[in-house]
């Protein structure tokens, strides 16, 4: 508006593409617009943005890249290119990645022998009380944890939704760190060794 209030003074347009910090080209654009179409044209707000062809095969991209993440964007496109017929480069590709959700984490480890149902059912069973019991003073309830400051296998990052973690075997020279948050007070203790748990 202010433009078009400039050039209505008669004003040459290099000089208000100047004062409106603004191109030329630019310039030229809002005068056609309202040429052809008045005020009303000119406050119209396009919000059109174009779409990547990649869109059209996102349910069975992302179905792909779920079930085995990619480490790089190029393994990303690579991938891609015989699942879609499209061959992208790895900005186009990286930007389809994240409109999923996607992003580079770092893999993380769990032991082993972890049990993920067990704990799961532990949860939900005889947790809940003794928490609620603990909310009331009735009982204390400590979470504790482990954690073997040992040598193990560094995966790296991959290109994922959530973060993955994948088992790894425990070493041998470590140092032990053993700590318990109350459920309640959130106070921490811990207890640090460089031999074992005992």
């Amino acid at each position: 508006m202010e433009a078009l209030s400039l050039q209505s003074h008669g004003l040459a347009p290099e000089d208000i593409a100047r004062l409106c910090a603004i191109a030329k080209t630019t310039f030229s654009r809002y005068l056609h617009a309202y040429r052809t179409g008045g005020i009303e044209k000119r406050l119209e707000v396009s919000l059109h943005r174009r779409q990547s062809p990649l869109t059209d095969y996102r349910t069975s991209s992302e179905a792909d890249l779920r079930q085995r993440p990619p480490a790089t964007v190029a393994e990303a496109a690579a991938r891609m290119a015989p699942l879609t017929g499209l061959e992208r480069r790895a900005t186009q590709v990286r930007q389809f990645c994240k409109a999923l959700g996607m992003k580079p984490r770092k893999v993380g480890q769990m032991p082993a022998k972890a049990d993920v149902v067990a704990q799961e059912e532990c949860q939900t069973g005889p947790l809940d009380p003794c928490l609620a019991e603990a909310h009331f003073g009735q009982r204390v309830v400590c979470f504790m944890e482990a954690a073997p400051l040992v040598f193990a296998p560094f995966v790296g990052l991959v290109w994922c939704c959530e973060r993955l973690f994948v088992k790894a075997p425990s070493g041998r020279q470590r140092g032990n760190v053993l700590a318990a948050l109350n459920a309640t007070t959130r106070d921490i203790f811990t207890v640090t060794n460089l031999t074992s748990y005992g």
